[in-house]
């Protein structure tokens, strides 16, 4: 069942003007690589390293630290020993202890779970049958991430213990590659996925939080945990007609962004009684201009005050999202920043701005403090 527009609620459209809210100029760029960067994400798990970022291009990923004055040191770097090996996605996790993780994943549809400290791999997760689009991290219990994949599968993962916990595939599942996963911020049970069936869906793990509690303490052979599939979402959204590349929670609304040059926010309204119906509102969209290629994903502040995302030309559109109608921050546009924008990295309260590039480069911007 997809959702149905209710008449009388038109979205509210944004202005692609920028009102000067905030003023950004470039600090830095760097030329990590020739091979093509694909996410960018600073670490938001532990508050002792909100200036750290990790990214990821070819077989590498790499650790650095944003400094004063737009200097970015690289902490360290990992390089997968599969010189074949494409990743697409890093996320920031942590260990029972503390220890802060990074896991990435890609073509070879392995997620490295990488020591942030020894800069070893803590332990490797086979599972998909495909690549790996997606990786994001539960921020209640950053123990926990979820992968999306080409496999048409979303799957639950304990990173300490290495557990494959949930799969969400099956007779309501996705019918083609996942590209984009997203745990809900406050609401530890929800999960948003979306991907090439043009569909975003919601699931629960609530009847299966049994299984998340298990994995933390389970001493045998991972390969023995009763790993659960989970075959039925609770929604099912048709709001765009071509592929859904990101999707993130703004509270019980969603953010979501198609090939079609913008994003939108909309509200899910699920039917407790019958799930996997229900209807949709949507509340207003972000025009985002030559954003018409697919795996651009968008990025927000800690706070979700502002997303910013890069399009094929190599600007960046900063949207202040909890604004109506959408205020669009800043434009950001260099005459060197050509190259498509595959992702931003917005820091802890928005004032530095990454972006990781299709020609191997990463571009810091930095708000210029109003007098």
């Amino acid at each position: 069942m997809s959702g149905k527009f209710t008449i009388g609620s038109e979205p509210v459209m944004g202005l692609p003007t920028p009102s000067k809210k905030r003023d950004y100029r470039v600090t830095n760029r760097l030329q990590e690589g020739k091979r093509p960067l694909y996410a960018v994400v600073f670490n938001f798990i532990d508050s002792r390293h909100f200036n750290v970022f990790a990214t990821v291009g070819g077989n590498r990923v790499t650790v650095y630290q944003c400094l004063e004055g737009g200097v970015i040191a690289v902490l360290q770097s990992y390089v997968d020993e599969d010189k074949d090996e494409s990743f697409y996605t890093v996320t920031w996790a942590c260990s029972i202890d503390g220890m802060p993780f990074v896991v990435a994943g890609g073509l070879n549809g392995i997620l490295r779970v990488i020591d942030a400290g020894s800069e070893k791999i803590h332990k490797s997760f086979v599972g998909h049958g495909d690549s790996i689009n997606e990786i994001r991290t539960q921020p209640l219990k950053p123990s926990l991430v979820v992968s999306a994949s080409k496999d048409e599968s979303v799957r639950i993962w304990n990173v300490h213990t290495g557990i494959c916990i949930l799969i969400f595939s099956g007779a309501g599942g996705h019918r083609n590659e996942v590209l984009s996963v997203d745990f809900h911020p406050s609401d530890i049970y929800r999960i948003a996925s979306c991907g090439m069936d043009n569909t975003v869906k919601i699931w629960s793990m609530k009847e299966f939080w049994t299984y998340v509690e298990k994995s933390s303490t389970w001493t045998d052979l991972p390969s023995k945990f009763p790993t659960k599939y989970v075959q039925f979402p609770v929604f099912t959204a048709s709001i765009h007609t071509n592929y859904v590349d990101c999707n993130r929670w703004l509270g019980d609304f969603i953010l979501s962004k198609s090939v079609d040059n913008e994003i939108v926010l909309w509200e899910p309204k699920v039917k407790d009684q019958s799930p996997g119906e229900g209807s949709v509102d949507i509340l207003q969209k972000y025009p985002v201009p030559d954003c018409d290629i697919w795996f651009i994903k968008f990025s927000c502040d800690f706070h979700y005050n502002a997303a910013a995302i890069g399009n094929r030309e190599g600007k960046i559109f900063v949207w202040e999202l909890q604004s109506s109608p959408p205020v669009l921050i800043a434009r950001l546009t260099h005459a060197q920043s050509k190259s498509p924008i595959r992702q931003t990295a917005m820091s802890f309260d928005g004032s530095t701005i990454l972006s990781c590039c299709e020609d191997g480069t990463i571009w810091r911007w930095d708000a210029v403090a109003t007098s």
